[in-house]
């Protein structure tokens, strides 16, 4: 008997090391398709790169390898900034999310990784049970009653035969790819519209500063023609115009407050602060342009993380494909269980008690009535709108690199000729004060040419800081930023943001 056993069990592992080196032969192969990047293209250069070498204040250059890519907004050398962005990366609820949704994604990923391994489970019980005898004599004492003890143990294991768990496992993993795409797109998001409004806050600074330097120069017009009016030499009516002229600017420099406490409140919500524990004083802001490395437009495919984010919810879909398809083959399982029972407890664990399976089982589906056609032609249809949607997001990241470059190529442009109106408005109010002065003309032509000159400063400003949330805009189009790199002076900006126009 023993011998027989030791016979049976010699021929047996030969055949299962046959079997065991078939299943991982055939674990080698996964069905469905493997993925492939949709294929697009973006052209070799951008359009309206071309010819802006030139420009002033503007200059397109090569990425370089080197190049720290985290810390962007650095290119606009701001200390206070850096330091906003230093809370704003810890703090902001938006990122804190999307970190979030990262880590459940890979949470998802380990849960899928699973299914390579076995599953072992153990259990341990006892059942109190009786049954009748039949019989009228028998005893009411409970004679028939017995209990069952049991002490168990079972392995199943679920072959990859057909790559059903690789295809899984490779959707995770893409997904989880995706979403950390999503939490660096969100990052990046989040600290373009602290930069912008930054910015934006300093821009308005800027013109408070202009406002209230102007209102001084007025209130001393305001003084010289009342001097004039008390010796006769200027009319009551100069000196109406001279007082409206001072309190209609000192109006427009109050009304710019309620426009930079609003700003301040999104700075603070960005920061992940409550706007009342918050408040950014006025500085003196340089405004520069930064020097934007444009690139290639087929970088653009690697560096944006949403577009990144699309491309592999297009492989995510892909592998899904394989899933669907590996539903039409058998799935084989390896099972094994054993353990004791008995009835007395005190001999639970022992030979005679023990009992032992072991099998292996293929389980098929014959007719479904087309479920697992349609869920292959769905997960086909899903691939062809993840890829659409990749193609998609890379097209408009392309237009949006295209309008900002062309956006800050025609506002140089039209920085410069406003620098020359600039120029002849601060000309034109120096002539027609010298005017007023040997009295051959009244206040009001002076205040007409003073607003104008006014004017002409706060919209060189306004120019100027939309310039610099349009660079702003490039760069997160691009994908990113890269440290280091100097900024490029304007001097039309600078002379506009320091200089006022009415120069007594």
């Amino acid at each position: 008997m023993i011998r027989n056993a030791k016979q049976f069990s010699n021929a047996f592992l030969p055949r299962s090391a046959v079997t065991l080196a078939l299943c991982a032969l055939l674990g080698a192969c996964a069905v469905g398709p493997d993925y492939q990047r949709p294929e697009l293209d973006v052209g070799a250069n951008y359009k309206e790169s071309l010819g802006q070498e030139q420009v002033e204040g503007w200059k397109p250059a090569e990425p370089r390898d080197d190049a720290d890519r985290g810390a962007w907004w650095r290119v606009y050398n701001d200390p206070t900034l850096d330091g906003l962005i230093a809370q704003l990366n810890t703090s902001n609820q938006t990122i804190a999310q999307a970190e979030a949704n990262y880590r459940q994604a890979l949470g998802l990923v380990r849960a899928t990784r699973a299914g390579f391994y076995p599953t072992v489970g153990a259990g341990a019980g006892m059942t109190r049970g009786g049954s009748g005898s039949g019989s009228s004599s028998s005893s009411s004492n409970g004679s028939n009653v017995s209990n069952q003890y049991s002490l168990t143990g079972n392995v199943s294991w679920e072959l990859d035969v057909w790559g059903r768990v690789r295809r899984s496992a490779e959707s995770s993993e893409a997904s989880a790819a995706a979403s950390l795409a999503d939490l660096a797109a969100t990052r990046l998001s989040a600290q373009a519209a602290l930069v912008q409004t930054y910015l934006q806050l300093r821009v308005l600074d800027e013109q408070k500063r202009l406002l209230d330097a102007t209102v001084a120069a007025y209130e001393k017009s305001l003084q010289l023609t009342q001097n004039r009016y008390e010796v006769g030499v200027a009319g009551q009516s100069d000196v109406a115009v001279a007082r409206t002229q001072v309190e209609s600017t000192r109006a427009n420099s109050i009304d710019l407050d309620w426009q930079r406490g609003q700003y301040e409140h999104a700075i603070a919500v960005l920061m992940g602060q409550a706007p009342s524990k918050f408040s950014l004083p006025p500085a003196v802001f340089t405004l520069q342009l930064p020097q934007i490395p444009v690139g290639l437009p087929s970088e653009l495919l690697e560096r944006r993380p949403d577009i990144a984010a699309a491309e592999r919810r297009a492989a995510a879909a892909n592998a899904q494909i394989g899933v669907a398809q590996a539903a039409w083959f058998p799935s084989l399982t390896l099972s094994a269980d054993g353990g004791f029972r008995n009835g007395q407890f005190a001999e639970l664990l022992t030979a005679p008690a023990r009992f032992w399976s072991l099998g292996p089982a293929l389980a098929m589906t014959i007719f479904d009535g087309g479920a697992r056609a349609a869920q292959v032609e769905q997960a086909r249809a899903s691939y062809d709108a993840q890829a659409a949607a990749y193609r998609q997001a890379a097209l408009v990241g392309l237009r949006e690199v295209e309008d900002y470059l062309i956006q800050l190529h025609v506002m140089e442009n039209e920085q410069v000729v406003q620098r020359r109106a600039l120029e002849s408005a601060r000309e034109s109010l120096r002539l027609i004060q010298n005017q007023y002065k040997a009295g051959l003309v009244d206040y009001l032509s002076v205040a007409v040419v003073d607003a104008t000159a006014l004017n002409s400063e706060r919209n060189a400003l306004s120019l100027m800081g939309t310039r610099l949330v349009a660079s702003v805009n490039l760069i997160v189009a691009l994908g990113g930023g890269w440290d280091g790199l100097p900024a490029t002076e304007t001097p039309a900006a600078n002379a506009a943001a320091t200089d006022t126009a009415t120069t007594q």
